[in-house]
């Protein structure tokens, strides 16, 4: 199995046209399907475009996990962020959420918001089926 990461946001983004990138991260498909992604955007997310967040592995900062995991996840979180502030207005929003694929459906086990760029990666913990908020 596999844990992936997705977003919802309220806004079109430019999304990797191939499936699979050689790059550590990027928007675009890497293990989900669209059943995946129908099943997030009705069980998950309030926004209505939703995207996985492909890095060969999800995002997920717990201390339970594997420390070197987690340090990745923490990178690939300010970049996600950093992008995202790009693209979002004053105001607007997105949301992340990490799963085991299969689990989309399932109830979420916690919520939090974060100021996209007023947050101390140290200090924050976003285990799986966690539903985090990042607001601009």
């Amino acid at each position: 199995m596999s844990l992936a990461s997705y977003i919802g946001c309220n806004i079109e983004l430019p999304i990797n046209d191939d499936e699979y990138s050689d790059d550590s991260f990027y928007i675009g498909r890497c293990f989900a399907g669209d059943s995946e992604l129908q099943n997030l955007k009705k069980y998950q997310f309030t926004n209505p475009y939703v995207y996985e967040v492909s890095s060969h592995w999800g995002i997920e900062i717990s201390e339970y996990m594997n420390q070197e995991t987690c340090a990745e996840s923490k990178v690939k979180l300010l970049e996600l962020c950093k992008r995202m502030n790009s693209y979002l207005e004053k105001g607007d929003y997105f949301e992340l959420y990490s799963c085991w694929i299969g689990d989309e459906t399932d109830k979420r086990e916690g919520e939090i918001t974060l100021q996209i760029n007023n947050f101390d990666i140290e200090q924050i913990e976003i285990p799986e089926k966690t539903l985090v908020r990042f607001e601009k």
